[in-house]
């Protein structure tokens, strides 16, 4: 039996609930937060070494590939080895300035709702599949839902910090014209 590494900070960011909610709502949430948002205060970053709205939601659509990746190995194979990867140099090499949020917003929301559709399949046993992670070990399917419900927290609340840095940034600008 695999242990569950999941880190405390994405079972808090959980507060108990049911992952497999919490991924099929994210879009949603997502979707919420980034209403009526210029592209330049999306693709702002609020600091140096600080992740941009944009980057966060190509980080998201990037992850959610892997993700289905993961899902689908563990689910069908026996003990798939599952890879690591860089996520900075996916935001730094894969295009993403290239592309406007809202293409990054619909890649991620397609993906999301295939994966979603797939684990809406899967008979109760396949949560008890596992798979090594090249990095964390041995992984259940329902250990890797887990964390990647609590991914979607932990970059939901990331997102709006960053919007409420951007703003101040943006109010601060404003009143340094007005002197």
């Amino acid at each position: 039996m695999a242990k569950s590494n999941i880190p405390a900070e994405y079972l808090a960011a959980l507060g108990g609930e049911d992952p497999l909610v919490i991924q099929k709502q994210a879009p949603l949430r997502l979707k919420k937060l980034l209403k009526g948002r210029s592209e330049k205060e999306l693709a702002t970053r609020p600091g140096r070494g600080k992740w941009s709205v944009k980057e966060v939601i190509g980080h998201l659509a990037d992850h959610e590939v892997v993700y289905g990746c993961r899902l689908r190995f563990v689910a069908a194979l026996d003990r798939p080895v599952l890879g690591g990867y860089d996520q900075d140099l996916f935001v730094t090499r894969l295009g993403i300035e290239r592309a406007t949020t809202k293409e990054l917003f619909q890649s991620y929301a397609s993906v999301r709702k295939a994966n979603n559709e797939l684990v809406g399949r899967l008979d109760a046993a396949a949560f008890d599949r596992i798979g090594l992670h090249a990095e964390r070990g041995e992984e259940s399917l329902r250990t890797i839902v887990t964390r990647n419900a609590g991914h979607d927290r932990l970059h939901e609340a990331q997102v709006e910090r960053t919007l409420a840095a951007v703003s101040a940034m943006r109010r601060k600008q404003a009143g340094s014209k007005r002197r």
